[in-house]
């Protein structure tokens, strides 16, 4: 468990992990509203030396910002029961970074492999992060940033 004591926290951490992304890495970000999913989007793309600003895709569902890394930044909140095509699974496919809220609403399309990140609000406005990495690229990961 990683503790985060503000917003800047929350940016630095993301953007540490932003440097240590790889093309194809896949991140998947749970919490309830308000706990800094799209807070630690932002340092996530800072770490991709992605210079616009990063906000929420609630209603466009995807946005795409392009750095090192091209930056996938999905919002799936309001995907559930959907069974369309969407045609996600060519944007994991892609090079870029997929960072994906929500991603119990489009579990049945997610690559086994990815890092997870699951956010908690604390009684006292922190927050804390727990990481866990699914196969050996996400696992190599965290031992490469210590964690």
């Amino acid at each position: 468990m990683i503790q985060l004591m503000n917003e800047k926290e929350m940016i630095d951490f993301g953007q540490t992990l932003g440097q240590h992304l790889f093309p194809k890495a896949m991140i998947t970000l749970e919490g309830e509203l308000g706990v800094g999913k799209t807070t630690l989007t932002k340092g996530i793309g800072q770490g991709l030396g992605i210079t616009k600003v990063i906000n929420s895709p609630t209603f466009t569902i995807v946005k795409v910002y392009y750095g090192r890394l091209t930056l996938y930044h999905f919002d799936a909140y309001r995907l559930e029961g959907q069974d369309e095509e969407l045609g996600f699974e060519e944007m994991f496919e892609d090079d870029g970074v997929c960072v994906i809220e929500w991603p119990r609403y489009i579990s049945d399309i997610l690559p086994a492999e990815r890092l997870e990140i699951h956010m908690i609000k604390n009684e006292d406005e922190t927050r804390c992060l727990k990481l866990i990495g699914k196969g050996t690229q996400y696992e190599n990961l965290l031992k490469e940033m210590g964690l």
